[in-house]
């Protein structure tokens, strides 16, 4: 009997990944897998979209909610995680629909993707070394033995990962970049659209978070660790709401602030998904029902090879 299809609804922030995925899987027995790197997080709900249980039509969605804010999320562990979630699935005969705008994340669901080793001594030693030292030796000495990898990172947790993981394997970190090749069979289907249409969403959505009660959100997450959290703390309109928190901008600003961030972010996550030639791309101004026909079509091909 032929293994089910993974099916993966992509794209940028903003464009009804969550409902389409739900509306996919009424249509094809299925049931959702979460890939947004911060929705990971517990309490983290109004500001990543988090689509509430009431609207989620019955269809049951995993890995939701399963780190404290204080927690790294980690791509290994998530990788792990998922493809459980997606044989569970299976087993069950339904079909793993998984949905996110995290691009690492779904490729390490889908694709051939190995993670190196970790050494937590190894990476004190080196973030040790960054903070007494810079960038900038450590920057050289990864020019040295990875220059690829050299050219690529753009800040100092890469740059120490990279170093760390040559330290530790041997092998230069980029030697460990995913190939564009399916673990196991998978479908993507990719939302994008008209630029100004998408900033007008992305606008109107982040004010309508803060009528929702994105302030009381962040004011009880920062209460309970939120600046602790290395990767909690930095997510769009977290760290620019917690400064509202503090008393130190704006409600406004905070929200101009959130609003372009949050166009950069979409901006980054099409460069992304816009790279893989394997995604099917819809409109997302199109309408649900007509974009769900087009997928169940395109899924019932994939699944009969």
């Amino acid at each position: 009997m032929p293994v089910l299809p993974v099916l993966a609804v992509v794209g940028p922030t903003g464009t009804g990944k969550s409902d389409l995925a739900v509306a996919l899987a009424h249509a094809l027995h299925g049931e959702v897998i979460n890939a947004d790197s911060m929705q990971f997080y517990r309490g983290m709900d109004i500001g990543t979209a988090t689509l509430p249980v009431a609207e989620r039509g019955g269809v049951p969605h995993h890995l939701l909610d399963t780190l404290d804010i204080r927690e790294e999320a980690s791509v290994a562990d998530f990788q792990q995680r998922a493809r459980q979630v997606i044989e569970e699935i299976r087993g069950r005969g339904r079909v793993p629909i998984l949905v996110g705008g995290s691009g690492l994340y779904v490729r390490a669901a889908l694709d051939v993707l190995d993670f190196p080793g970790t050494d937590p001594g190894v990476r004190e030693r080196l973030e040790g070394e960054l903070e007494a030292r810079g960038r900038g030796p450590l920057l050289a000495r990864l020019t040295e033995v990875d220059p690829e990898s050299a050219d690529r990172v753009k800040d100092d947790r890469r740059l120490v990962r990279a170093l760390e993981v040559h330290e530790v394997t041997g092998r230069p970190f980029s030697s460990y970049m995913p190939r564009r090749e399916y673990f196991q069979p998978a479908l993507q289907v990719g939302l994008d659209g008209d630029r100004d249409v998408l900033h007008e969403r992305l606008a109107d959505r982040v004010r309508t978070m803060v009528r929702d009660g994105l302030i009381d959100e962040v004011r009880h997450l920062a209460d309970h660790g939120l600046r602790e959290g290395k990767t909690a703390s930095r997510a769009v309109g977290y760290s620019q709401f917690l400064r509202v928190v503090e008393g130190t901008t704006s409600i406004e600003t905070a929200i101009e602030e959130t609003v372009v961030a949050t166009r950069q972010l979409a901006r980054r996550q099409s460069t992304w998904f816009r790279a893989d030639p394997r995604i099917h791309w819809l409109d997302f101004s199109d309408p649900l029902d007509e974009n769900v026909t087009r997928v169940v079509e395109l899924f019932r091909r994939t699944a009969a090879g």
